[in-house]
């Protein structure tokens, strides 16, 4: 990895213009701390500049034909592609994500806008028939879709070019303008990504990117002229971006806790390699990884006997080393702070069957039983390669747990039993439950969110168009 951070200097795009103003920042690489970026973090004027870029550029924008639209967003898809190798390395070296989860990361963005491409012809209106009634009698009424304007875009580290791209695409597709603030631990795979929509013939000011850290963020969501804001992070940022929207409406993807169920009936060996490899795939830092998982006391001891080994034989290691399965976390504060939880956790009489050990910014997979309720590796969401694996004996046991969280996202449910799998649909309050699947399925193109605080609203580009939409009545009287 280079230590000349002069090699990837992230600016602020604004207007159609890549900016040299912004105070200057290093980012570091998880793996070893050596300098890898550098960014130029943007002022609030600088926030309000882009804001402004937007505003003027959202007409331009929504009078865009579809096909136009369209034909950006495949040259988009295309220069992912031919990049792909840039792009995966830049994820590396700014995350510490193993190459061959970059890789897919940027596979799947370039699906991402291929989708939206495809959904940028198709956005559709409804006929509303009217003659159900002697006042609608010779009317004709339809609802029609018109883009909200600008959307305010705040993307996390964790998968910084796909949901870059999951943010950008559905709102070009859909003819808004977007203000973008990237993670400040990933900025170049932000920078990349509107690269390749400025290269691609987005019109000016209908792409623009800030660098920053929390400030940047809240100067976005509280300017008035942002008309729309997705935000993908923790709950607690949500909860921040919701009450600054105010009216506004917001599309908010946040925090989780790995729900899954390995019922009696299950295939032991599909859910053990399954659960294992993802809960410590990404070093765990996905919403939806794998972490409290609940196996039938009668299936338990075989259950561990096949998990254990797998979690075990994860190879951590250099994450640009085609051996590594897991790397380091985004850094070593939140390494000390999951090795603080395990500690915690073994301090009141839980049992770690592998892994728990910190080194820099690694922390080892690891699997952990005897647990209760109120643990923090249990009940907060722990961002890290931790399985937390608990025992019950009837199958409203997890059910009861899961509703009783203050989260709902996807929960995935292993049996052979049809039965039980729609009792698991019916009860289980989350977005998602994934039938002998884990909770960490999510294809770009299905509508993916969650309940509680989990957040509101649903990506995945279909939908997102639909939230970055607004629906408009249209009457016809003779």
């Amino acid at each position: 990895m280079t230590s000349d951070p002069s090699k990837a200097l992230a600016r602020n795009f604004i207007d159609g213009r890549w900016s040299d103003a912004g105070t200057p920042f290093d980012v570091v690489a998880p793996y070893n701390g050596q300098v890898v970026s550098r960014a130029l973090e943007a002022s609030s004027a600088m926030v309000d500049e882009a804001v402004e870029a937007a505003a003027r550029a959202k007409a331009a924008m929504a009078a865009m034909p579809g096909y136009e639209r369209a034909a950006v967003l495949r040259r988009v898809q295309a220069a992912i592609l031919e990049r792909l190798e840039e792009i995966a390395v830049a994820i590396t070296r700014e995350t510490g994500k193993v190459l061959r989860d970059t890789r897919e990361e940027v596979r799947r963005a370039s699906e991402t806008i291929g989708l939206c491409a495809e959904e940028a012809i198709r956005i559709r209106g409804d006929h509303l028939p009217l003659d159900g009634s002697a006042a609608g009698a010779g009317k004709l009424a339809m609802m029609l879709r018109f883009p909200v304007g600008v959307v305010g875009a705040i993307v996390p580290f964790n998968a910084p070019f796909n949901l870059s791209c999951h943010k950008l695409g559905p709102a070009f597709a859909a003819g808004n303008a977007v203000v973008m603030k990237s993670a400040p631990e990933a900025p170049t795979c932000a920078r990349l990504a509107i690269e390749l929509f400025a290269e691609a013939g987005a019109p000016a000011g209908a792409m623009n990117l800030l660098h920053g850290r929390t400030a940047v963020g809240e100067a976005l969501v509280r300017n008035p002229k942002v008309n729309f804001i997705t935000f993908t992070g923790s709950s607690r940022g949500g909860a921040a971006v919701r009450q600054a929207a105010g009216m506004r409406r917001v599309l908010l993807e946040l925090g989780g806790l790995g729900p899954n169920i390995v019922h009696a009936d299950a295939d032991l060996e599909r859910a053990a390699k399954m659960t294992a490899l993802h809960g410590t795939r990404l070093a765990g830092q996905s919403c939806i990884s794998v972490q409290n998982l609940f196996v039938h006391r009668s299936v338990l001891g075989r259950f561990l006997d096949l998990h254990v080994p797998v979690v075990r034989e994860m190879v951590l290691g250099d994450p640009l080393d085609a051996k590594t399965d897991v790397g380091p976390v985004i850094n070593e504060a939140a390494a000390e702070r999951i090795e603080a939880w395990l500690r915690e956790a073994e301090a009141a009489g839980a049992k770690i069957l592998c892994g728990g050990k910190r080194r820099g910014a690694f922390v080892e997979p690891t699997v952990i039983t005897d647990v209760t309720d109120s643990m923090k590796v249990v009940c907060q969401e722990i961002f890290g390669p931790v399985i937390v694996v608990r025992a019950y004996d009837d199958f409203d046991e997890p059910i009861r747990w899961i509703n009783s969280t203050e989260f709902g996202l996807n929960c995935g449910v292993f049996t052979a039993s049809i039965a039980t799998a729609f009792e698991a649909i019916r009860r289980i309050e989350c977005g998602g439950v994934i039938i002998n699947g884990t909770s960490t399925f999510r294809p770009d193109q299905v509508p993916y969110g969650g309940i509680k605080n989990s957040g509101l609203g649903r990506e995945g580009p279909h939908h997102a168009i639909l939230e970055m939409t607004e629906q408009k009545l249209v009457v016809f009287s003779n």
